[in-house]
């Protein structure tokens, strides 16, 4: 049997990106329930790929109860959907068996990741000030994604002038502000840049000079991505809501290394069950952000332990 459910988590403050802003993470609950035993998962819907809580739920509610992990791999597309039961899955073998998911995976027990940590889109002094509350950790993901950014990492170097820093633009340059604004990143130390163009509108990128890393996120999605990026990108973004869960993103990873790309492992706005499976995904990659329950204000029962080591593997009474 498979069960869905909504729920929303508040944030402990307002989330801003070049698309809009939100003051709570509404994510879906995926129950999976079988011999008395239930495996859980949990997806964000996204809008910028079409994607409604009640469209993600009618795509779960239309499966078979008893499907299959690999049956599911062709059942659902790549994302939100497939996600929340190919995560609930896993849950529910390694609960069945009584064993670790990484276990299964033949995988040695994921040892804690250093975590980017997000500052949301503000006016420069606001984003100053976050920078500088949040100097201390180890690494700094800044939302940007409009004409008038420089300011606004000026901004937070003041803020944060020793922290590694790495810049999401969320699609929201040209290739001429990109251009622009390149040197002054390399200039402050940023160590990668995020979606500079839109997805589908990047071609430039195989054009212009590309003086540090730029990572493909709204561009890549899961295997089916990859030849597309050729040329364009040096990292990948993996996300298990775009990838369509657990399994698709470890095989994504594998390729995208296999091809030369760089990982990052990176999440949407949820909870500790949501981010569960990406820590394992995130050993040995680039960069982690699974940052997700750090800007909540209530998150799961038997969150996830975060701490000066990064982000620890779940308790199996989370998930896996």
């Amino acid at each position: 049997m498979i069960s869905v459910t909504a729920d929303t988590f508040k944030l402990a403050e307002v989330f801003t990106i070049s698309r809009g802003s939100r003051t709570e993470a509404k994510v879906l609950t995926v129950r999976v329930t079988r011999g008395g035993v239930t495996g859980v998962g949990e997806c964000v819907p996204y809008a910028r790929y079409d994607e409604t809580m009640d469209s993600v739920t009618a795509e779960i509610m239309g499966l078979p109860g008893n499907i299959s992990r690999v049956d599911l791999q062709s059942a659902l597309p790549a994302g939100a959907a497939r996600n929340a039961v190919d995560c609930a899955l896993w849950d529910l073998e390694a609960k069945t068996q009584g064993k670790r998911v990484w276990d299964l995976l033949g995988l040695p027990a994921p040892k804690p990741e250093i975590t980017a940590y997000t500052l949301s889109l503000a006016e420069p002094d606001a984003m100053e000030a976050s920078a500088r509350k949040n100097a201390h950790r180890p690494l700094l993901k800044i939302k940007l994604g409009t004409p008038d950014d420089m300011p606004r990492l000026e901004a937070v170097r003041r803020g944060a002038p020793d922290t590694p820093i790495i810049i999401d633009a969320n699609e929201g340059w040209t290739a001429d502000v990109y251009s622009d604004l390149a040197p002054h990143l390399v200039r402050l130390g940023v160590k990668l840049v995020e979606q500079p163009l839109p997805a589908g509108e990047d071609g430039m990128l195989a054009e212009i000079e590309r003086p540090l890393p730029v990572c493909a996120d709204e561009a890549c999605h899961d295997r089916a991505s990859l030849p597309d990026l050729i040329g364009k990108y040096d990292v990948i973004n993996i996300k298990l809501d775009k990838t369509g869960g657990l399994t698709e993103a470890l095989e994504l990873k594998r390729e995208g290394i296999d091809q030369g790309y760089g990982v990052m492992v990176g999440c949407m706005v949820g909870s500790s069950l949501a981010m569960a499976p990406a820590t394992i995904l995130a050993q040995g990659v680039a960069f982690t952000d699974l940052d997700g329950p750090l800007l909540l204000a209530e998150d799961r029962d038997t969150p996830l332990t975060f701490d000066d080591q990064g982000v620890h593997a779940p308790a199996a009474a989370l998930w896996g």
